[in-house]
């Protein structure tokens, strides 16, 4: 899902909650404007006060929020409009029996039962309309800027491609834009595709190509981050673990490379955050003596930044400095003495000589990480995640390592807290692509937990 159709989803919660309090504060100010009240005179000025009116609003709108999001209200691909609309009604109804309930049991709230059924009629009325408004938004945005729209190479030339194409050119709210099809499955076309000109999907809209083909083409757009969509056979239409969406009444489906999507990425973002913050403000007096004997130990900085990649971007990792200055440009020198023997890119020494005293502690209690938190904080690597590698070794990867840049990389993951610096690569690459393909909110907890467990006991880390 693309950054701006992921933040359109992200901004019903607050549209929402803005409708709903509008329609709480209209139905106060209906029941006691002249037009209803000359008909039957009320005295909230004594029992149900504007403020204290406020205060129950509120109360009520998270619980109104929550049974939208039990609803599906939140979901990240949502349906048409008219599906929305009766969404709508089924969830306010929902929320406002609840109201009923709970007055009916209790009575202490307020007697107007004509605020709550003019709420719940307001509700309706004015959360749908601030979603057609977001809705209405969204399309602008998309047919005059262009933004959220994927640009699609359609890989094809039978009549259900043609369908595609005229679907797509006719419904701007799709999101999708044309900018190239070729006839046959070539890899090398695509390749050049990607730059020119630059796309960000590719559909097959021929279902006639081989499997082999097929899995070449969906390794090569998950190496390139490319969304990529087919239109399936009969038994190809069985397969799980993917999307369905609908296009001019041809099934597209789309080979999700990670579990990790939609309100899914909003609320592990939101766990990064709020946990990186909150480690740094509570580790800040350690990082400062941390930091002391660093520079009365050796000579260099306190941190390095070291060149990393994550999500197929390179970015400057932070580390508590563990070994000598400049200690990079020794690696070549030490190659030789590579412990590792499986084959794979890495490169790990015990008794490395460019570790300094202070700096063998740090990695031995795994202190040396800690600054990565900024990294986190920044939204260059999350908490939980790939271990980030090397320009240089991401460089000698095979095609199926590449499945570990499909997400960011993290402090820790579960190749850490399954045999740390000890695992084979092939190891590492296997427990890396189950927690890309399997992940959870659960799981993310799950692992950190661990890591603090392993933090405890474990020091084998050189």
């Amino acid at each position: 899902m693309k950054k701006a159709a992921l933040l359109f989803t992200v901004a019903l919660v607050p549209v929402d909650f803005i409708m709903l309090f509008f329609a709480g504060i209209s139905a106060y100010f209906l029941r006691t404007s002249t037009l209803i009240s000359q008909y039957r005179p009320v005295l909230f000025y004594l029992n149900l006060p504007f403020e204290k009116y406020i205060i129950i609003l509120l109360s009520f709108i998270p619980f109104c929020i929550a049974m939208f999001a039990l609803t599906g209200l939140y979901r990240a691909r949502r349906g048409d409009i008219l599906q929305e609309f009766f969404q709508v009604v089924a969830a306010s109804s929902f929320a406002m029996m609840a109201v009923v309930i709970y007055i009916f049991i209790t009575r202490e709230w307020f007697d107007s039962r004509f605020i709550v059924i003019a709420a719940w009629a307001l509700t309706i009325g004015y959360v749908f309309l601030g979603r057609v408004m977001l809705r209405v938004t969204e399309w602008y945005l998309a047919v005059r800027h262009q933004l959220g729209v994927k640009r699609v190479l359609i890989i094809g030339d039978d009549e259900v491609s043609d369908i595609l194409i005229r679907e797509i050119k006719r419904n701007p709210s799709l999101r999708y834009r044309v900018v190239k099809q070729i006839a046959k499955l070539d890899l090398e076309e695509v390749r050049g595709a990607i730059i020119n000109p630059c796309i960000d999907a590719v559909i097959v809209g021929r279902a006639d190509y081989s499997k082999e083909a097929v899995v070449e083409l969906a390794e090569f757009c998950r190496d390139h981050h490319l969304t990529f969509r087919f239109a399936p056979t009969l038994f190809q239409a069985l397969t799980t673990n993917v999307e369905v969406d609908v296009v001019g009444g041809i099934p597209l489906i789309e080979v999700k490379h990670t579990a990790l999507d939609g309100w899914g990425k909003v609320i592990k973002r939101a766990m990064d955050l709020v946990g990186s913050l909150v480690g740094i403000i509570i580790l800040s007096p350690f990082f400062v003596v941390t930091a002391v004997l660093i520079r009365l130990d050796s000579k260099g900085p306190v941190f390095v930044a070291l060149d990393r990649i994550t999500l197929g971007k390179k970015f400057a990792m932070y580390k508590f400095r563990s070994m000598v200055d400049r200690a990079h440009e020794m690696k070549e020198q030490l190659t030789e003495f590579n412990e590792r023997n499986d084959g794979g890119p890495l490169f790990k020494m015990h008794n490395d000589p460019r570790v300094t005293r202070i700096g063998r502690v740090l990695r031995k209690m795994r202190i040396d990480e800690l600054p990565q938190l900024f990294n986190v904080l920044k939204g260059e690597m999350s908490l939980v995640g790939p271990r980030p590698h090397e320009p240089k070794e991401v460089g000698q990867y095979e095609r199926h390592h590449k499945k570990l840049l499909v997400v960011k990389a993290g402090m820790t993951g579960m190749a850490q807290i399954s045999g740390s610096s000890n695992l084979p690569f092939e190891e590492e690459v296997k427990l890396d692509t189950y927690y890309i393909e399997n992940w959870s909110l659960f799981l993310d907890i799950k692992i950190l937990l661990r890591t603090v467990m392993l933090v405890i006991r474990d020091r084998s880390a050189c």
